[in-house]
């Protein structure tokens, strides 16, 4: 008998594709299969054959055979080569109105030339950001599929089904137009990076700060994770610093090397606001923070020789100063998120997008690493008002950001008197005052820029742009 036409298809079958074609065979979808080593194919049906009906084929050319028109085809290897390997290979195999959906770590720009290609071709080719990990693409994660909506028609159905839910909503949504999904889910990944920098500053003022342990300060975060702050990464923080070393009897945090790798996409997301001329500070900062704790040549060449003139923490209050970390904590954060959806805003207005920012929180409540209890405050401030020039401004985070303002001011010197390092804590309250600030030094940076360069200015009397005559009688021109 011959096999069942699938109803999609998965290649690249390591962690996250193998999952995500669990997941859909779970859901009761005929799931063609397929790896350039075979034995990944042969262990999924083995292994997971009872979960649903997988189609196995060894070559690429069964695989496509395998699959009912229009062909969905979901690639889940490594980004940059060779995805485009893959795509190559697929294209000649494929018809027109065939779907091929890139749901790996891409970047938007290399989406977006895939997507017009393959449409000069008839095709389909839908770029979408999938997030959760290896958990989440087995039992849902959050996922952003970008690319034409007539292909969201025959794709979104599938997609909504599979990823996770929160109040019954599906944690999935059409995006926009050719590389939006990835771009969406690369500021998603930025967001991120701040997220966890914050965390772990927290995690270091309460260490250096109450000297408590890593278990003691676990149980700091357990309890904030019943409140505002919780989330999937103050979850797994906890978890992470209750973590007993089994070989040295140490608290698993303190045996691991302090220097945090990165695949790309914080990179991205920084380079990309620098683009845009959007000041994404705590995500940049967060990005550079693990840059540093990388810098070993430097690092090693400052231990012990750069003076600190730093003085000890004077925490008299415990509780005050835990729960000042915690208000501190909340106000960045909400800053990061904030500065990622003006990104958002800006790339969509620039590409004609029309990315709606509150859906975006929607499906980031559920499935996705951020996933977060304050993703539905952010719903409901876009719902208040979709064009919000500025999340910070939106009623209800500016009473929450201003609750804490005090209490950040405190951790922020406090910090910085004792020499601990707090990059995102820091900027995200820099930015939090500029953007507040009636007046900024600008003007100053402007008049510089006039005097050595004749870059112009404008005054805030009058209308128009001018130029004075620095290296002659300073007198003042139209421009």
């Amino acid at each position: 008998m011959s096999a069942p036409a699938a109803q999609i298809g998965v290649t690249g079958l390591a962690v996250m594709g193998r999952n995500l074609a669990r997941n859909l065979a779970r859901h009761g979808y005929t799931v063609a299969v397929h790896n350039r080593s075979y034995a990944k194919t042969e262990s999924l049906v083995a292994d997971h054959g009872d979960e649903g009906t997988f189609v196995p084929s060894e070559s690429v050319e069964d695989f496509v055979a395998s699959l009912a028109r229009p062909r969905k085809v979901i690639v889940m290897v490594k980004a940059g080569g060779p995805t485009d390997a893959v795509i190559d290979e697929l294209v000649p195999l494929l018809d027109e109105g065939d779907i091929v959906i890139d749901a790996g770590n891409a970047h938007f720009p290399d989406t977006r030339r895939r997507e017009a290609a393959l449409k000069a071709k008839g095709l389909h080719f839908v770029g979408t950001g999938v997030s959760g990990g290896e958990e989440g693409a087995l039992n849902g994660p959050s996922i952003m599929p970008g690319g034409s909506r007539e292909s969201y028609e025959v794709l979104g159905p599938i997609l909504e089904d599979i990823s996770a839910k929160v109040d019954g909503t599906p944690c999935c949504t059409y995006v926009g137009p050719d590389g939006a999904g990835h771009f969406v889910k690369m500021v998603h990944n930025g967001i991120e990076y701040a997220d966890m920098q914050l965390i772990a500053e927290a995690y270091d003022l309460l260490k250096q700060g109450l000297g408590a342990s890593a278990a003691e300060i676990a149980d700091i975060f357990r309890t904030w994770n019943e409140g505002d702050l919780e989330s999937f990464l103050i979850e797994i923080t906890a978890e992470v610093l209750s973590q007993v070393d089994a070989e040295t009897g140490s608290a698993f945090v303190d045996v691991v090397l302090d220097q945090a790798e990165q695949k790309g996409t914080g990179r991205w997301t920084v380079q990309n606001g620098l683009d845009l001329g959007v000041p994404i500070t705590g995500i940049a900062e967060a990005t550079f923070a693990r840059a540093l704790s990388g810098s070993v040549p430097q690092r090693t060449a400052a231990v012990g020789t750069l003076p600190a003139h730093a003085q000890a923490f004077d925490v008299t209050d415990r509780e005050a100063f835990i729960e000042d970390v915690r208000l501190a904590l909340y106000a960045s954060k909400v800053v990061a998120y904030s500065q990622g959806f003006d990104q958002i805003a800006a790339a969509s207005a620039e590409n004609d997008w029309a990315i709606d920012r509150g859906a975006m929180a929607r499906i980031w409540r559920g499935g996705c690493i951020i996933r977060a209890r304050f993703l539905n405050r952010i719903t409901e401030a876009y719902e208040r008002d979709a064009d919000l020039p500025l999340l910070l401004a939106d009623e209800y985070f500016t009473g929450a950001v201003g609750n804490g303002v005090q209490a950040w001011r405190r951790v922020v010197s406090q910090a910085a008197l004792a020499g601990v390092p707090t990059p995102a804590f820091s900027s995200s309250l820099a930015y939090y005052d500029g953007v507040r600030a009636e007046r900024l030094p600008a003007s100053l940076i402007q008049a510089q820029r006039d005097f050595f360069g004749a870059h112009t200015y404008r005054r805030t009397d009058k209308d128009g742009t001018f130029h004075t005559d620095w290296s002659g009688d300073r007198t003042e021109q139209p421009a």
